[in-house]
């Protein structure tokens, strides 16, 4: 399953150059990443009300055609690999219009999140803590080609 969430660029989340700020890119893919687990039916509120959290632990980003003010975009959120302890989720950036079966992405990035317990910080199974969610991760697993 993969989810889009749409984006309008802002004026603050440009620089000099008036482009989208590389690390800016990083707060679309947060967006994404909690609009996708409301869109699965899983908010990302109900693992902070349990005590756990969700950081991330790696983020691999491939940065191509820039956007700029002004322009709407959309991020495709997916997961590509489901583990106890991390999920790995394909991210990819495309202008507004633009098909995602056909179109280059003008961002993508591979962003891992690991289960933690808010109060100690280490890592937790979400197969033991959130069956329900391993187990639907694991039916959306769309492994890349």
């Amino acid at each position: 399953m993969q989810v889009r969430t749409p984006i309008k660029v802002r004026y603050d989340e440009t620089d000099m150059m008036g482009v989208v700020y590389h690390a800016n890119y990083l707060l679309y893919f947060e967006d994404a990443r909690t609009d996708f687990l409301e869109k699965v039916g899983f908010p990302y509120e109900r693992i902070e009300e349990a005590g756990y959290m969700c950081p991330i632990f790696h983020v691999d980003i491939q940065y191509g055609e820039p956007l700029r003010y002004g322009e709407g975009a959309f991020v495709v959120t997916r997961v590509v690999r489901s583990a106890p302890t991390k999920t790995t989720y394909l991210q990819e950036v495309y202008r507004e219009g633009a098909d995602p079966a056909h179109d280059k992405p003008l961002v993508s990035g591979h962003v891992t999140a690991c289960t933690v317990e808010r109060a100690t910080f280490r890592p937790v199974s979400i197969k033991r803590t959130f069956p329900e969610l391993y187990e639907l991760y694991n039916t959306l697993v769309e492994p890349e080609e």
